[in-house]
């Protein structure tokens, strides 16, 4: 009866209508994710809808990360991602295709979620790296690639990538960690498998 497209319609419909009854519940996006954060839900209808707000904008915000108040977005929440347990201070400002990402691949420095202190000013394109830690009052210029710790009042700004041959073979399997925080797993072959 139903064709695969007229089903994805359908469900992508339903998505719609749905998420129009959730924000009559929660002001914005960020009370919602304040919801869902507070009450441990990664999975169900409100965070379908949490998702797939997000997904229209190409963008990614883990219900995990951490946030002492409302970011700034100026160009909204464009091409935007942001993993889980990552921490962001108060008054950020971000700009569109930032990401703000976990390193977990194996044998790789800085493994972990970034930590950003207070009114930081992140340009557009800025990647943040790691377990590393940016200071407060700190400015991360456009396209800017920080993979290191930042002291407060300090800025980063594009130099030139630097190619560096490794002699040994890299383990780029994408590493996520489990449910529980603790254990961790690993993509390959089209799925994930615990380690």
């Amino acid at each position: 009866m139903f064709g695969e497209i007229d089903m994805m319609y359908l469900k992508n419909w339903l998505k719609n209508i749905l998420g129009f009854f959730v924000f009559l519940r929660f002001k914005d996006i960020w009370e919602l994710k304040d919801y869902l954060e507070s009450h441990h839900k990664e999975n169900g209808l409100l965070a379908t809808v949490y998702s797939q707000y997000l997904d229209k904008k190409g963008s990614y915000i883990g219900i995990f990360a951490k946030f002492k108040n409302k970011p700034y977005f100026p160009h909204g929440l464009l091409g935007i991602f942001i993993s889980d347990l990552s921490e962001i201070g108060k008054n950020a400002v971000i700009f569109q295709q930032v990401t703000i990402g976990a390193i977990r691949t194996k044998g790789s420095k800085n493994i972990g979620n970034p930590k950003i202190g207070d009114n930081c000013y992140i340009g557009a394109g800025a990647k943040i790296l790691g377990n590393i830690t940016i200071g407060n009052n700190c400015r991360i210029g456009a396209n800017a690639v920080v993979t290191k710790d930042m002291p407060d009042n300090s800025v980063a700004y594009c130099s030139p990538t630097i190619i560096k041959k490794k002699n040994t073979k890299m383990d780029n399997r994408f590493y996520v960690l489990c449910e529980d925080n603790k254990s961790e797993q690993y993509y390959e072959d089209g799925k994930f498998h615990k380690v």
